[in-house]
């Protein structure tokens, strides 16, 4: 034990080698595990993306999100506008395949974030012992640089669709998580202790006073989570991930300014457009 402490304070902790057979014991330990999520769930993603959306006429899918534009937007013709002009200046680029890839990461990423960060929400605002415990796990999720979570990403799922979704989970679920717990704790006492009053179990509570309540909160935590997911997209790009990123990441290598502008700008109009959609949906919750 001495001589072990000597060598750390002569040599270094080794952290590194502790990190590298904490990941090779996972991988190996829960490959029954990753393996069908990384064949299924990719399997799934490019079914959905390659067969699903790609089959959906262009012109079609346009008057689709310009319709939903107008109902979410209360009928106002901003936001219905840009979206056609946005979406038809990609097609009209042609990055439509490498939009609806895009669109394929960032919705997939999306849901399993709030399917995930709400339930972990709800436990942190029932409980202060569970809040102390995962409250540090979110700091370290949030301030890790987004970076690094492509090391396990890749270590566990290989390269592709499936690990840049890992990764943006990661890097996306805890803003779901901090305003879940946020807007639940926030909720009038009087609300809830009317409740009690009239015999409401647990579960009724929750369900039909605490969500109803603090849903204008959750829904902004997930439009933020939105919004990381798809910052992530060209970050993902570097382990294989299809879409606008990866037309980035390949004007970077290349030092194609043009290129990469426009793979930029289509980037930023879908960026804008979920923007507005979230928010919009938060308005009418």
């Amino acid at each position: 034990m001495f001589n072990t402490l000597k060598n750390w304070f002569t040599e270094g902790i080794p952290i590194d080698d502790w990190a590298e057979s904490f990941t090779e014991w996972t991988k190996e330990s829960f490959a029954v595990l990753f393996e069908p999520i990384k064949e299924h769930l990719g399997n799934f993603m490019e079914w959905f993306s390659e067969d699903v959306l790609m089959l959906i006429p262009e012109s079609v899918f346009i008057i689709i999100v310009a319709v939903l534009a107008f109902i979410l937007s209360g009928r106002k013709l901003g936001l219905t506008v840009f979206s056609i002009v946005g979406l038809w200046l990609i097609s009209n680029l042609g990055f439509w395949e490498q939009l609806m890839s895009t669109v394929t990461l960032v919705l997939i990423a999306s849901i399993l974030s709030v399917i995930i960060g709400v339930p972990i929400g709800i436990l942190m605002s029932k409980s202060k012992t569970t809040e102390a415990i995962i409250k540090p796990i979110l700091d370290f999720m949030q301030t890790m640089p987004a970076f690094v979570y492509l090391i396990p990403a890749v270590a566990f799922f290989g390269i592709g669709m499936v690990p840049g979704v890992f990764a943006s989970l990661i890097f996306a679920t805890p803003p779901t998580v901090r305003f879940t717990n946020l807007g639940i704790r926030e909720v009038s006492k009087e609300l809830v202790e009317a409740s009690e009053a009239f015999g409401s179990t647990g579960m009724q509570k929750l369900l039909k006073v605490e969500l109803p309540m603090a849903k204008t909160t959750i829904m902004a935590g997930i439009n933020q989570t939105v919004m990381l997911a798809l910052s992530m997209v060209v970050i993902a790009s570097m382990i294989g991930a299809p879409g606008l990123g990866k037309e980035v990441l390949t004007a970077l290598q290349r030092s194609d300014v043009g290129t990469g502008f426009v793979a930029g700008l289509g980037i930023v109009i879908l960026a804008i457009i979920i923007d507005r959609f979230t928010q919009s949906v938060n308005k009418k919750a």
